[in-house]
């Protein structure tokens, strides 16, 4: 069937169909530039994907965010506790209670021995002895209140934030489990979404940065900017950037259809409306010393121009052909 054909088609363009309709516009026919697209996927990315870490080891007791959520920075996404470190916290305030028992016994001491001091009752030295009993006591409960801030700060950290704001993507613990501090407790999306894709290495010297990249999303079409093409080619592949505003970040690595400009070749353009069909065939109306005939040409892909629709057609015209696009 193929080959049948194409031997039709091999005089069909010369034949010329009955009909003299009168002409409203012409078209001189002259090759012009068409662009030649790729069409990849893309992958719907945002500039930092950034985890929430444990700052301690423990247990999760609260949860405060799932998958989907947005957040702000410094705002608490997970509660960790570890009861070893209420314990020491415990501990800690029993001794620097003893310890106060001690330095107001001790304090008494120094100021009876000061007046007997004064009296000439006790030496010099035993004086000393007991202001250094007191400056001791001192030391040790402002050591014990130092300890007792580290694990205060410690029990603290026990909140863990969100570095940026963004929307929670992943969230690869629950309530109840026990982690070690460095372990990520959400992974959060930050800054804007773009566009991440990837094409084949013969393509790379026909990329260039600013050009104009054709996205198909529900509803239509828009356009966007190549924002950056990666050096490194791994597995044959280039990587590159396309920034779109006002791209939907509600789902993050949604796969988008997108046209790479990877080259530009000559072609001969018609109107839309300068087609007709027939018994399956394409015909385009043309001009020729006053007498409009018809011929049959074999259409290509559609292109949208600024000034409307038009069709690249393979065969079946020659540059210079007037090509009647409508009729009164």
């Amino acid at each position: 069937m193929r080959r049948a054909f194409m031997l039709t088609m091999t005089f069909l363009p010369g034949l010329l169909l009955a009909g003299s309709p009168a002409l409203s516009e012409t078209l001189t026919l002259s090759p012009q530039s068409v662009t030649e697209w790729k069409p990849v996927y893309a992958e719907v990315e945002t500039r930092d994907q950034v985890p929430a870490r444990a700052r301690i080891g423990g247990t999760i007791t609260t949860l405060d965010v799932t998958e989907g959520d947005l957040v702000k920075a410094g705002q608490r996404v997970a509660l960790i506790e570890d009861t070893k470190l209420q314990f020491q916290i415990e501990g800690i305030d029993a001794q620097l209670t003893a310890y106060a028992s001690q330095l107001e016994k001790a304090q008494d001491d120094l100021a009876r021995g000061q007046s007997l001091s004064e009296r000439g009752v006790i030496s010099t030295s035993s004086l000393q002895a007991l202001q250094t009993n007191v400056n001791v006591l001192e030391g040790q409960i402002t050591a014990l209140q130092a300890d007792r801030q580290v694990i205060a700060r410690q029990i603290e950290e026990g909140e863990v934030l969100a570095p940026e704001d963004g929307m929670v993507i992943d969230v690869p613990v629950s309530r109840g489990a026990v982690i070690m501090g460095g372990e990520n407790v959400a992974t959060i999306a930050a800054g804007n979404a773009y566009l991440r894709l990837g094409v084949s290495e013969r393509y790379a010297g026909n990329l260039k940065q600013g050009d104009d990249i054709e996205i198909y999303e529900i509803g239509g079409t828009r356009m966007g900017k190549l924002a950056k093409i990666y050096p490194l080619i791994e597995s044959g592949r280039v990587e590159a950037d396309v920034e779109v505003e006002g791209l939907d970040a509600s789902f993050i690595g949604r796969r988008v259809q997108v046209r790479l400009p990877v080259g530009s070749h000559e072609a001969l353009l018609v109107p839309v409306t300068a087609l007709s069909q027939e018994g399956g065939l394409d015909f385009v109306t043309v001009e020729t010393h006053g007498h409009a005939s018809e011929r049959v040409v074999v259409p290509g892909n559609t292109l949208h121009l600024e000034d409307g629709d038009y069709v690249e057609i393979l065969s079946g015209l020659s540059a210079g052909d007037v090509v009647v696009t409508s009729h009164e």
